[in-house]
């Protein structure tokens, strides 16, 4: 599933939206910006995923500056959250939207002269899923967002991918791109064997084996065989957090980023997992959530 299956037509006009650093915006570019230039014009005319928290937790230095997250310059944002109330007036709607980690408003104004609004927002309800993409202002002292385009979610795994990807542009921002492939590997190959009940390292003819499996089998039979043997085999939660990723990026995420990719994370060492049963690598032993490497 692409990516513009998720954000295409999300201004309602122009470019299909999706893209964080590009170079123009799809609703007409930002002459006569000051100082505009480079990464500061890029940032400001892309549209980035948020939730509603980072929203609220959103500064800004004066009424006209630029609104910023986490020291970072924003543009349009885009949320998926669900819709608790909706509040229609003659020149506008207001929809209160609640993502677990927040509530915020989002405000559409309606165009006298469109007469397909009515037909675009009859599938939003109270309790339904939206995704809501514009711009963050603020009016008496409130916070909303300016909405351009409100859509339903059609897809209950837009929801996760929102998540999850507003968890990695975030962490993106704040670390930097992530390493090639094969420095990215070799960090997930120390932090598997970094373990306080590491028993004597395996040799290199050993683990060759399963050098042709892909890398997330390999580092689960990796993690396996380089703890003292035990016949109980090993629970499906020790290895993912063994071989899940970077624990500290998992740390700083929101508390329903970390569930939803925990959750993913889940999902995927159990489809590596039962893989690896259906080759004859490992197998289980004490129930399904026990694991350990075949003789």
């Amino acid at each position: 599933m692409s990516q513009n299956d998720y954000y295409g037509n999300a201004g309602g006009g122009g470019g299909g939206g999706g893209g964080y650093l590009t170079g123009g915006s799809p609703f007409g570019s930002a002459a006569g910006s000051p100082g505009g230039a480079g990464r500061r014009s890029a940032l400001g005319q892309s549209l980035r995923p948020f939730t509603a928290k980072q929203l609220i937790n959103a500064t800004q230095a004066h009424a006209d500056a630029d609104w910023m997250v986490e020291n970072t310059e924003i543009g349009q944002v885009t949320v998926v959250a669900q819709v608790i109330s909706i509040q229609t007036q003659t020149t506008n709607s207001v929809y209160w939207l609640d993502d677990g980690t927040g509530r915020i408003e989002a405000r559409f104004w309606s165009d006298s002269t469109s007469q397909g609004d009515g037909d675009a927002f009859a599938g939003i309800v109270e309790n339904s899923y939206v995704r809501a993409t514009g711009n963050l202002k603020t009016f008496g002292n409130k916070r909303y967002i300016n909405a351009l385009n409100i859509r339903p979610v059609k897809d209950w795994h837009e929801i996760f991918f929102h998540l999850v990807e507003a968890m990695g542009i975030t962490l993106i921002f704040e670390r930097g791109p992530p390493s090639g492939p094969g420095q990215h590997h070799g960090n997930q190959d120390m932090q598997s064997t970094a373990s306080a009940y590491t028993a004597q390292s395996q040799s290199s003819a050993a683990l060759n084996q399963y050098a042709h499996l892909p890398p997330l089998q390999r580092r689960i039979v990796e993690f396996i065989l380089q703890q003292p043997p035990n016949p109980e085999g090993f629970h499906i939660v020790a290895i993912s957090r063994a071989v899940g990723g970077d624990a500290e990026g998992i740390r700083q995420a929101h508390i329903f980023l970390l569930w939803a990719l925990v959750f993913l994370i889940h999902i995927s060492i159990s489809d590596a997992l039962e893989k690896l049963m259906d080759e004859g690598h490992v197998f289980s032993t004490i129930d399904e959530e026990h694991y350990n490497v075949s003789a």
